[in-house]
């Protein structure tokens, strides 16, 4: 393989790659070989069709396959020669004119990971708040559970529906006049105020009696997943056959063992203990901010900028997303664009705590191990249909990139732990309201680039295949660093099909939803399970 460098200007590299037309026709050969035992032909035995067939039958997609695994490798071996670490997927294009049987002309550019200064991690300072779960906390969470247990009951004769009530009812929807798939039901159940249908419908019970009949003007919202009804003005005829009232669950024994506990000493004990891992978060969380703010307030260093625009990109891509389900979507997205030069400077600081993070964990010994890795594969695997499972371990295994994007959050932690380790830290029994408060009011800085109370988010590789991400939380998670890691590509986002409810059981009434982006591994990744 011939290499030209055609491009080196601060962190940004090009190159020219001509791969041999052997090499190509040699990944042809091991295709062949890789798919002769699988292919069926009439007049020959299983796995026994003579090579020449196999490249007839199967020539276009061979050589395309071929071609693919070549310029992956060429551009692998390109990255190793040269000891670049790059900041984000390198951009490949293929010259024009390519001919089979011919050299392929490569063009590859990229941004490379910046030379990180040797980190300042001396004499950091920590305060860890320290919270206990109380007894009144643990009553307040069996309370809430218990109000979650509803016990519905038929209303009396002439009780009209009111905010808390269940209505049961059969409906007709029609936009334009014309009924639409998955806008009729029967039997349909809804307690009003719980926010589960469109705006507007569940507001059109109120007052309903049994045996009532309405007709609700409601209007979609602009994300609705089916297109054809997204922003349209809608008429429901809907017929009330039922109204029932929730009665109140009586906290003892019994109430604990229809949870399938031994008895209410259990259930307090369960809560406790998740009342106490809630309050450690939160206790972490705090101190992770407070490291990070430090660790910013003592580097600066040029990072990559298309790392800060996919950073930036990402920032923008959820802030939007959060204001289309405002009170005033347009006046909230109004605010958000007239600060994305703040949101950037933030972008710009998460992508370089990042590449710290990451060379901290390099320089100090930080891995993750083969156990861990396996692990860690798992757990991901465990979200896809069991036929496809296997296949996503033989895609991680063989894709750098989608292995270093499970690794990553695991990594973060580890140095995250090794700076603690490293810090004086000096304990203060606080509230869980002081300790939510004082989160709450970082928050409300995450305008102020440079406040250090922004949420980074996620991570860089190291220098020796260690990968920092960030623990996949929004807002109100830990503070998170920036990934530098370039990405297996995403799915393209598809709309779910039309259903007017929530859920994925059988359309029965029309329901508040946002089409959402499927996020998938690369192009070999199995399509997870739904």
């Amino acid at each position: 393989m011939k290499t030209v460098e055609t491009e080196n200007e601060g962190l940004k590299r090009a190159f020219m790659l001509t791969i041999p037309a052997k090499d190509i026709e040699a990944h042809v050969d091991r295709e062949v070989k890789r798919i002769a035992p699988q292919v069926r032909m009439p007049g020959f035995r299983p796995g026994k069709v003579p090579p020449n067939l196999i490249r007839k039958m199967h020539g276009e997609s061979l050589q395309q396959e071929a071609l693919s695994s070549a310029v992956q490798q060429g551009v692998q071996a390109l990255l190793t020669e040269q000891k670049i670490r790059p900041a984000m997927q390198p951009e490949v294009e293929l010259g024009e004119g390519y001919e089979h049987g011919k050299d392929a002309e490569v063009k590859v550019r990229l941004e490379t990971l910046p030379d990180v200064p040797a980190p300042k991690i001396d004499k950091l300072s920590l305060e860890r708040l320290t919270v206990e779960a109380d007894d009144s906390a643990v009553d307040a969470q069996i309370k809430t559970l218990a109000s979650s247990q509803k016990n519905w009951t038929d209303a009396k004769k002439g009780h009209k529906a009111s905010t808390g009530d269940l209505v049961v009812m059969d409906y007709v929807g029609t936009v334009d006049g014309e009924e639409f798939a998955g806008g009729t039901g029967e039997g349909m159940s809804v307690e009003i105020g719980s926010g589960s249908l469109i705006p507007g419908f569940e507001d059109g019970l109120v007052g309903a009696k049994d045996g009532d009949e309405r007709k609700l003007k409601v209007t979609f919202p602009e994300d609705y997943p089916a297109e054809n009804l997204k922003g349209k003005p809608a008429q429901f005829a809907v017929k009330v056959t039922g109204v029932k009232v929730a009665g109140e669950t009586k906290v003892d024994e019994d109430f604990a063992k229809s949870l399938g506990l031994t008895g209410l000493d259990q259930l307090k004990g369960l809560i406790k203990d998740q009342l106490q891992q809630e309050l450690n978060g939160l206790t972490r969380t705090h101190m992770k901010r407070r490291l990070l703010d430090q660790l910013a307030e003592r580097h600066d260093f040029a990072v990559p900028p298309s790392m800060v625009d996919a950073e930036f990109a990402n920032i923008m891509a959820q802030l939007r997303h959060e204001a289309s389900h405002e009170a005033d979507p347009q006046a909230a997205l109004a605010e958000i664009e007239s600060e994305a030069d703040d949101y950037r400077k933030i972008a710009e600081r998460r992508v370089r705590l990042g590449l710290l993070l990451s060379e901290i964990g390099a320089a100090n010994g930080v891995e993750i191990s083969q156990q861990e890795m396996n692990r860690l594969i798992g757990q991901a695997a465990a979200q896809y249909q069991p036929a496809d499972r296997e296949k996503f371990i033989q895609y991680v295994q063989n894709d750098p990139m989608a292995a270093a994007q499970l690794r990553a959050p695991l990594y973060e932690d580890k140095v995250v732990d090794f700076l603690f380790s490293k810090a004086d830290i000096s304990e203060r029994a606080s509230t869980r309201a002081e300790l939510e408060a004082d989160l709450e009011a970082e928050e409300g800085h995450v305008h102020g680039p440079g406040c250090g109370h922004d949420v980074p988010a996620a991570k860089a590789p190291a220098k020796k295949g260690a990968k920092g991400k960030t623990e996949a939380k929004p807002a109100k998670a830990e503070a998170k660093p920036a990934k530098a890691e370039a990405k297996p590509a995403k799915a393209e986002a598809k709309p779910k099909p039309a259903k007017p409810v929530k859920d994925a059981a059988p359309a029965k009434a029309p329901a508040k939803a946002a089409a959402k982006a499927e996020k998938a591994p690369a192009k070999k990744a199995p399509a997870k399970k739904k």
